[in-house]
């Protein structure tokens, strides 16, 4: 795993070879987080990661300086190793929860600037979960809200819907609460 930029930027560490994650590909984290930065300040941010993974997503949150970030991974070998590579880092603004994403939603009174949601694209519930974080506790006014998923999904006609980007085979889908004009536009890779 490579951290892409940031203060932690270019930093790699060696994935167990039984994590069972799929991480966003380094392509795909680089351009969601250009996107991300052209949308919101980071650096004043609260980020939720859920479905965490090998943490790919939180380092990167935590490379360009968020204020907090709060990451939600259920499986033991994921989380140990999420674990160790924010101790190796010394991070003190990062929480991570080893527990269920859907329990999590459903209690969590914590808001949050930015909420990524990385499911595994064969969760039997996938398509259940950009509703229920859209109709969390969880959002503020202008909270970001990007989700990962395959292309066999389309959450265009979700309230709060922003645009889509495609990223090679990674698709994300991504919305804005507030007062903001849904542009609903479909991008790839090479147009970005």
């Amino acid at each position: 795993m490579r951290i892409i930029r940031g203060k932690y930027g270019r930093r790699r560490f060696d994935v167990p070879s039984n994590i069972s994650a799929r991480p966003t590909t380094d392509f795909a984290r680089e351009n969601i987080f250009n996107v991300l930065e052209n949308l919101t300040d980071l650096e004043d941010a609260d980020c939720l990661d859920l479905f965490a993974g090998t943490g790919a997503i939180s380092f990167e949150f935590l490379s360009r300086e968020c204020r907090h970030v709060t990451a939600v991974e259920k499986a033991s070998t994921q989380w140990r190793f999420i674990s160790q590579v924010a101790q190796r880092l010394n991070v003190d603004n990062f929480t991570l929860i080893r527990g269920d994403v859907f329990r999590f939603v459903a209690t969590c009174t914590g808001k949050f600037d930015i909420i990524f949601a990385d499911p595994p694209y064969d969760l039997p519930r996938f398509g259940e979960i950009p509703s229920l974080i859209l109709s969390s506790k969880m959002l503020r006014e202008g909270t970001i809200f990007v989700i990962e998923h395959s292309r066999n999904y389309d959450f265009s006609n979700l309230p709060h819907f922003l645009e889509h980007r495609v990223y090679g085979s990674v698709n994300f889908s991504i919305f804005r609460i507030g007062d903001v004009e849904p542009c609903g536009a479909v991008s790839s890779g090479e147009n970005v």
